[in-house]
């Protein structure tokens, strides 16, 4: 796994370009669903994936208290 930070994740998300057609929640909440899924294989270490849920969760839960505006505000590069 190559994103180790929240800021990575919104630097990440910002690049895709998507517009506003894909609000940040739905992008970690479909990440979030990926990593889970990849816990499942035995050939990758889990440290790093956990800890990306873990970014993932964190996210939300700003995401929830002071919005998607906010949050892309604070971490961008």
């Amino acid at each position: 796994m190559a994103i180790k930070s929240t800021e990575e994740y919104i630097d990440f998300f910002i690049n895709l370009n998507m517009g506003e057609n894909v609000p940040l929640l739905s992008f970690v909440n479909n990440e979030k669903m990926v990593l889970k899924q990849k816990l499942g294989y035995k050939n990758l270490e889990k440290e790093p994936i956990e800890k990306g849920i873990k970014i993932l969760e964190d996210l939300v839960t700003e995401i929830n208290e002071i919005g998607q505006k906010a949050v892309l505000e604070k971490y961008k590069k």
